[in-house]
């Protein structure tokens, strides 16, 4: 898969799956099940590293993982998974010189192809036409961006005809700026079906509605394992029980096998 792709599966009509990976076992998970991408999301500052928000993650914890993920995909490169790795916070934020040397490093030290980032100020704007000007592609992320949650909160966005209004703009600019696909985040099922009719670059949404062009969800949530889902993301399986089910039976029965004696007979005495 390349980011090209992503495109191309718009025009054919062909659904586009999304699912994170976080190391080597669920990056191979998510490849046998046969996603089109695999998203290194800094949610994994949450999934895997107990933060409260994804604020904390590193751009060196981002590589890190990035590393395992792609160590865990199997076959030629050409038929693996496009590896898109989320850019953390303050890796872009703080100019296009930083921002590259973190794009280009999670690209040269891993497999992954494309980096994602939030937003769509006139700064981010201006990073998205560096990197992509550098060779490197870009994924956008509109609506419910975590990164802002300290502005926005984890409430749905959008929902008033302003708010609407900007968000079309951006949309439109960050096409212009040459992402090759944007996420589209905790927004009103119209407002996403409506980007997906005005956009070439492909529209995948996560609690978007089913209007987009693909899907993205945060596989750790589809398989019941977090201990509290999101509204736009119920889990599949109740992963997280069933775990926890075979785990304390294990538990259970070794201590059982060592509280129990085992018999031995006493030797007898020759016969006379």
């Amino acid at each position: 898969m390349r980011p090209g792709d992503l495109s191309r599966f718009k025009q054919s009509g062909r659904a586009i799956t999304v699912l994170t990976a976080w190391d080597s076992l669920s990056a191979s998970l998510v490849q046998e099940a046969g996603a089109d991408v695999v998203l290194v999301g800094d949610s994994l500052a949450m999934v895997v590293l107990g933060h409260a928000t994804t604020l904390p993650v590193t751009l060196e914890q981002m590589l890190l993982h990035s590393q395992a993920v792609c160590r865990g995909l199997m076959g030629p490169i050409s038929e693996q998974p496009l590896v898109v790795v989320d850019l953390p916070f303050l890796s872009y934020q703080c100019g296009a010189d930083r921002a590259v040397a973190a794009a280009g490093t999670l690209l040269k030290q891993s497999g992954a192809a494309a980096v994602k980032l939030e937003g769509a100020e006139p700064e981010v704007l201006t990073v998205i036409d560096r990197l992509v000007r550098m060779g490197i592609p870009v994924m956008g992320h509109l609506g419910l961006t975590p990164q802002a949650v300290h502005r926005l909160g984890y409430r749905r966005q959008a929902q008033d005809p302003n708010s609407q209004d900007k968000l079309k703009r951006q949309a439109l600019a960050l096409e212009a700026a040459g992402c090759c696909s944007l996420v589209l985040e905790h927004i009103p099922t119209n407002l996403a079906s409506e980007l997906q009719q005005l956009l070439s670059i492909a529209v995948i949404g996560i609690g978007a509605g089913d209007g987009c062009d693909g899907q993205v969800r945060v596989t750790a949530d589809l398989l019941g394992l977090t201990a509290k889902q999101p509204p736009f993301s119920p889990a599949l399986i109740p992963g997280r029980q069933l775990c926890l089910e075979a785990l304390r039976g294990w538990v259970s029965e070794q201590r059982q096998q060592a509280a129990t004696p085992t018999s031995t007979s006493a030797p007898q005495a020759p016969g006379c």
